[in-house]
């Protein structure tokens, strides 16, 4: 079993930046590709960001590329998606994932989740 907690989430303006913490917990972390997603209030849940096992694979939904970016610490069992030029449609509450996947951008096929961290941009 794997508990995610995620930290990081808050208010901020437009143009502005964040850096959402997971940090993982329970069982070995070891070949687990790591996601983030994201769900606004009366959507779906969203892909956002993932990152295979050694970290050299990542994976994002066009409208953050350029803007966000995730890494790991496989030493500290720890995700990280650092969020800049934050805009009013990123809001939403951001979840991570874990789970031993063949297609990072599916929530299906995570195992685990985390209880989220809201991010809030306002205009």
């Amino acid at each position: 079993q794997v508990q995610l907690v995620e930290s990081g989430g808050g208010l901020v303006q437009a143009g502005g930046s964040l850096r959402l913490s997971c940090a993982a917990s329970g069982r070995t972390f070891s070949g687990y590709t790591m996601g983030w997603f994201r769900q606004a209030p009366g959507k779906e849940r969203e892909f956002v960001a993932a990152i295979r096992w050694s970290g050299g694979i990542t994976y994002y939904v066009d409208s953050v590329k350029g803007r966000f970016t995730i890494s790991r610490d496989n030493a500290k069992n720890t995700v990280y998606l650092q969020m800049n030029s934050l805009k009013p449609e990123d809001t939403a509450n951001y979840y991570c994932a874990a789970g031993v996947v063949w297609r990072p951008t599916t929530k299906g096929e995570y195992d685990y989740w985390g209880q989220g961290t809201q991010v809030t941009v306002s205009s």
